[in-house]
């Protein structure tokens, strides 16, 4: 990393072993700490922080008097030599806190303004104003290990991706408009007034004539551009890893892009057990309520229209009598400790997936139920509930009627909420 470049090491490099060397380091003052006879300051970069150490008796003094006019932020240039730290001054925490660099020279390379928040991680700052000073928020080693990160993680993807002798094609941005499902941004065209360029949602037909054109094996890391409102998992301009391959078959496809995610994830410390599960669409959605499920958690849907096929309860009956129509159900573990008022409010939660409304049983710590529909089950419909969906006291049982797909996708979306609503 120091190689072309003004510093000969970065600030998370030195080590014990290092004692001894002249080193050259770059970097912002983090903290400066006047000790009346010494000051100390931390220095850091991308790579992590280094204790520099100013003394009045040393090289005449005039690194020292430099050090009493710096401030936070400041970017500086040091050159000095690497001592070890006294046991007791020892930071455990960092990666360079056995040593210190001992500056006999330093150049300040620009002032700062004092910054409008702290540059560090955990900052309760209000987003709208890290984002207007972006490159301050970018100095944070938080979010700068989260940039190193999507690079490390890019740069792994392509390896894995050339070692199966993919060959990476940058398709064009500016298209004629395909149909991919949601709005496209368009550009108008200066040399044919009236003509507009499409910027692509995905460049799907680009890598259609790439494998026509005999290529193979394609991929990009491509932008896409929708011009739609925003959702949890989208926004307007995105990245996608673009994969086609040619004289192959599903299987194929899968394997290849399982080894490629195994050795992207590895790279970056995430062990990435392959072969992952597969399992056809309708065993996803009837388990799940989604073909893109989320198995880290349980709340599995269950088929309960048979047990209902002869209640008194009409909306679960008429399901139950009628061709192509299910009772399925979820069971949200502890959520049955609600109070009634933030259960009914699942309704409009519930509404947001296309549901009419949302039928529950609350099963409370206490062995009591509670329920505007529970007046209608029989003692027999309520033992075969409990024993299909494992009913325990606290549990919150959840149902959607409606065809098979609808009722799938409602109670996967309730799923996906129950698992991230905080606990009363």
């Amino acid at each position: 990393m120091s190689t072309y470049s003004l510093h000969t090491h970065d600030c998370g490099e030195l080590r014990r072993e290092d004692i001894g060397k002249t080193v050259t380091l770059c970097g912002w003052v983090w903290r400066r700490r006047d000790h009346g006879g010494l000051i100390f300051v931390d220095l850091r970069d991308r790579a992590g922080l280094t204790q520099l150490t100013f003394d009045p008796e040393h090289s005449g003094g005039e690194a020292f008097h430099a050090a009493e006019t710096i401030r936070s932020e400041w970017p500086i240039l040091v050159t000095g030599t690497v001592e070890g730290r006294d046991e007791e001054t020892i930071n455990p925490k960092l990666e360079t806190g056995e040593v210190e660099v001992l500056v006999s020279h330093i150049e300040v390379l620009n002032t700062s303004k004092t910054p409008p928040f702290q540059i560090e991680d955990g900052i309760d700052t209000a987003e709208d104003t890290r984002l207007r000073y972006r490159y301050l928020d970018l100095r944070r080693p938080e979010l700068a290990a989260k940039m190193r990160l999507r690079s490390d993680f890019t740069h792994a993807m392509r390896e894995g991706l050339h070692k199966l002798d993919f060959t990476e094609v940058e398709t064009p941005i500016l298209f004629k408009s395909t149909p991919e499902g949601a709005r496209d941004f368009i550009v108008p065209s200066r040399t044919q007034p009236g003509n507009f360029y499409a910027l692509p949602q995905s460049p799907q037909l680009l890598k259609q004539l790439l494998m026509v054109g005999g290529i193979e094996r394609y991929y990009q890391i491509a932008k896409c551009f929708r011009d739609e409102d925003l959702r949890a998992d989208r926004q307007p301009e995105f990245t996608q890893v673009d994969v086609e391959m040619s004289f192959c078959d599903q299987d194929d496809v899968i394997t290849a892009m399982e080894e490629v995610l195994s050795h992207a994830f590895g790279s970056v410390g995430v062990d990435f057990p392959a072969p992952l599960r597969r399992m056809p669409y309708w065993e996803a959605m009837d388990t799940y309520g989604t073909d893109k499920p989320d198995t880290r958690y349980g709340m599995t849907l269950h088929d309960v229209t048979d047990i209902f096929a002869s209640s008194g309860f009409k909306l679960f009956a008429t399901a139950a009598a009628t061709e192509g129509q299910y009772v399925k159900a979820i069971n949200a573990k502890g959520a049955g400790t609600w109070p009634r008022a933030q259960i009914d409010k699942l309704a409009d939660v519930a509404a947001t997936f296309g549901a009419k409304g949302l039928a529950w049983i609350a099963f409370r710590e206490d062995g009591s139920v509670n329920s505007p529909i529970v007046k209608f089950f029989s003692d027999e419909e309520m033992d075969g509930l409990k024993s299909e969906m494992g009913v325990e006291p606290g549990d919150l049982v959840m149902f959607a009627v409606a065809d098979r797909l609808s009722a799938d996708e409602i109670l996967g979306g309730m799923r996906c909420h129950m698992a991230r609503a905080p606990r009363p």
